[in-house]
């Protein structure tokens, strides 16, 4: 008996070796499914205000049709933002960094938009576009919802791939952290309000 001593323990480590390192990357594993499935939300959200734009787009038409420059403007931004999207599974910087860049421009087109629909008294009491406004703006409190919820499900993935035993488990696994949705660049500084 005294022979297999050495090798009962062995097995025994190998055994409690391979539950943990089961159980970790079984949970690694759902925590980045879940991330991955928090971006298809942030798409989603992203892409319902891409939908709303044409009708925004027509409803303007039909009282402002001489700024067509504007309006050609938002739906070239649309065209762009809508072209640019990330596999769930190419979660990189990179990736995240155009996407962003592409949604900013779309971002930027419409505060153009709604800019100049501020000389129309008309339209800004048209039934249509308020409602199409409301809607964009719930729009983009949903957006910023499923981009929170995104990066709090990264959040709970980073954590557990970097926490000791499991940063270990990680490494053998080549399990890495996913990117966050971050903040676009110069919207740390509060915007300038002139009267």
């Amino acid at each position: 008996m005294k022979k297999f001593l050495p090798l009962i323990i062995i097995v025994i480590i190998g055994l409690l070796l391979f539950t943990k390192g089961k159980g970790f990357y079984n949970t690694a594993i759902e925590h980045e499914a879940n991330a991955k499935t928090a971006w298809s939300n942030v798409e989603s959200a992203y892409q319902r205000r891409a939908d709303l734009i044409p009708n925004l787009v027509n409803t303007v038409k039909g009282y402002a049709a001489h700024e067509k420059e504007t309006l050609e403007g938002v739906i070239k931004a649309r065209s762009e933002a809508t072209k640019t999207t990330i596999d769930a599974n190419n979660l990189t910087p990179e990736t995240m960094a155009q996407f962003q860049q592409a949604q900013q421009g779309l971002s930027g087109a419409l505060s153009r938009l709604l800019l100049t629909v501020e000389r129309y008294p008309d339209l800004k009491a048209d039934k249509s576009f308020l409602e199409l406004q409301s809607q964009l703006e719930g729009t983009e409190n949903r957006i910023n919802v499923e981009r929170n919820r995104y990066n709090e499900k990264v959040n709970t993935y980073d954590i557990h791939i970097k926490k000791f035993p499991g940063n270990l488990f990680a490494g053998m696994f080549g399990l890495e952290e996913m990117p966050r949705y971050k903040s676009d660049p110069g919207s740390e500084k509060a915007p300038k309000v002139e009267f």
